[in-house]
């Protein structure tokens, strides 16, 4: 059996209404309720405002730093470096932290030891109030921000209630930053120079005993001169023994503050037995007796060779070591930081917290809400049937035993 035409229309036209009369009961129970939610809003006025009133004003005071970009050493010590070569080349490819990430400077402001430094400076323990130097590095961390931005400067904000302090705080941080930086640049860079002077006075001594060697064996002999045959091979020979010298002391200095594992040791390593292979070949296997090949030479001019092989080998080592020496010096006294201070912290002229009004208008409309939940749920019960006013009544009778039986047995024990 088809429904009529007329029965059609008509569920819509009832749940429309339904829709508007419920609307419409909820505007009337609001406004039945008015004066509740002009009290609740009231007292939440009141109470945030003398709340903002008694929090005391918070100066934030800001530091902007770049650090050092990459390639920032280019130019006349660059190039010195790159012609010196052995350790020089590892200067020239980057000297300490030069052209470090802002990530990096980033873990430095928040180490330990940059954290532990600036309390001890400010003497932050006593002003925080705190027992253990833990406790103070934790209060330093929620009012010192470090962030860096997608152009690489690091701002560092630092929260204080009085304005000096804040602009003190943020610019101690970034003078520890710049002291630590220097210092670990200049420890890397001075322990490579500490190699290559222990080494450089081993090849002094060794020098000199091979010119007096030779000064005797002319003086005893009268001049011996080799052909220009032998004279080339030993100066390839020596050329040779003194890149092996420099890299020695290359993987000494590495080793120092890394493992066989790492890639720049492997490098070192694989380097260095190149060239150890590279002066077998030209001494044939021999050994390090090795006298270049020039025909029948008689015995006083073979002693002759070996002197002067001696003394090749040691002046080209000295002149390689000599040059690092002083490629390493420069870079130890050179200012090892490039940090640049974009801006310094100033004592700021207004206050950054507490927002007084946001939090006045963010309770009030927070009680506005909490009131009309609270007016509903006053109607909901108010027309509760009797038997779900009866569960109601039962729901909160035991929840008093419950309360009462734990008190009790918290007394007994």
């Amino acid at each position: 059996m088809y429904n009529t035409p007329n029965d059609q229309p008509q569920k819509p036209e009832t749940l429309s209404s339904e829709d508007e009369i419920n609307l419409l009961e909820l505007l009337h129970v609001i406004a039945r309720h008015k004066m509740v939610i002009v009290k609740f809003c009231t007292l939440a006025l009141v109470l945030s405002i003398c709340y903002s009133l008694t929090l005391k004003n918070i100066y934030t005071a800001s530091a902007k730093v770049l650090p050092p970009q990459k390639d920032s050493g280019a130019g006349g010590l660059s190039a010195l470096l790159s012609q010196a070569g052995g350790l020089a080349g590892i200067a020239a490819g980057g000297m300490g932290l030069s052209g470090g990430s802002a990530e990096l400077y980033i873990g430095i402001l928040k180490s330990r030891s940059v954290a532990d430094a600036v309390i001890k400076k400010l003497d932050l323990q006593k002003e925080f109030k705190t027992k253990t130097i833990d406790d103070a590095r934790k209060n330093l961390e929620g009012v010192v921000k470090i962030k860096a931005g997608k152009d690489g400067i690091i701002s560092i904000d630092a929260d204080s209630k009085d304005s000096k302090k804040a602009a003190l705080l943020a610019n101690t941080f970034v003078e520890e930053l710049s002291r630590r930086s220097v210092q670990l640049n200049l420890s890397k860079v001075g322990t490579e120079r500490m190699f290559l002077e222990k080494r450089l006075e081993v090849v002094k001594q060794d020098l000199r005993n091979a010119e007096n060697d030779m000064k005797s064996f002319q003086e005893k002999y009268k001049t011996v001169k080799a052909d220009s045959q032998a004279t080339a091979a030993i100066e390839g020979l020596a050329g040779i023994k003194a890149q092996i010298a420099s890299k020695e002391v290359q993987l000494a200095s590495l080793r120092s503050s890394m493992t066989d594992e790492s890639n720049e040791v492997k490098i070192a390593i694989a380097a260095l037995n190149g060239l150890k292979s590279q002066l077998a070949r030209l001494s044939g296997g021999g050994g390090m007796d090795f006298i270049p090949s020039m025909g029948n030479v008689p015995s006083l001019g073979l002693e002759y060779l070996r002197k002067l092989r001696e003394l090749k080998i040691q002046e080209a080592i000295f002149e390689q070591l000599t040059k690092q020496f002083e490629v390493a010096k420069i870079s130890e006294a050179k200012d090892s930081s490039t940090l640049q201070v974009l801006d310094e912290a100033v004592e700021p002229l207004r206050k950054s917290k507490p927002k007084r009004s946001l939090i006045v208008i963010l309770s009030t409309i927070t009680a506005f809400f909490c009131s009309i939940f609270y007016i509903f749920i006053v109607e909901y019960l108010s027309k509760l049937s009797p038997a779900d006013s009866a569960i109601i009544s039962e729901i909160k009778n035991n929840l008093k035993l419950t309360i009462r039986f734990g008190r009790s047995t918290q007394s007994r024990g």
